[in-house]
């Protein structure tokens, strides 16, 4: 597994900071599983933080105005090396989304349960999953469009 982090990872205490670079560091040769962890996380903030780093380039002439689209918006993110998810599950009963991956999240499939994520087992992936394989992903198209 190889772990990872989002968020603004300078606002935990410096031990924190520096035993999550080390296990970053260590796992991030491995090929299986990406553990990607959410720390001092605001998806608001991040897209702010994005605008302002594009901004700084421009700034410096390293890009020209121009050269803003969507993809190199999503490289600023803090997500920019990951894929979007395609399904997010959302325990708790909460129809809410709570400032989670909000430009990532624009095609993922949500799926709301009222479990408590400690109540959230195995068999409620499953459902998930199943309620998933059911659905048209259109990625922003018409079923017309899609087929």
């Amino acid at each position: 597994m190889r772990l990872n982090a989002i968020g603004d990872l300078s606002m935990l205490p410096k031990k924190c900071f520096d035993e999550l670079n080390n296990a970053i560091k260590t796992t991030s040769g491995n090929t299986g599983l990406v553990l990607t962890l959410a720390l001092s996380y605001s998806s608001r903030r991040e897209i702010v933080q994005a605008a302002k780093n594009i901004a700084i380039k421009v700034q410096s002439g390293d890009i020209n105005i121009n050269d803003i689209d969507e993809e190199l918006f999503e490289n600023n993110l803090y997500t920019g090396d990951m894929p979007d998810p395609e399904l997010l599950i959302r325990t708790s009963g909460e129809f809410r989304i709570s400032n989670y991956l909000l430009w990532q999240i624009a095609y993922a499939e949500l799926y709301f349960t009222p479990k408590l994520w400690p109540d959230f087992r195995k068999e409620d992936l499953y459902e998930a999953i199943l309620d998933y394989q059911k659905r048209e992903r259109r990625f922003g198209m018409t079923s017309e469009q899609v087929n």
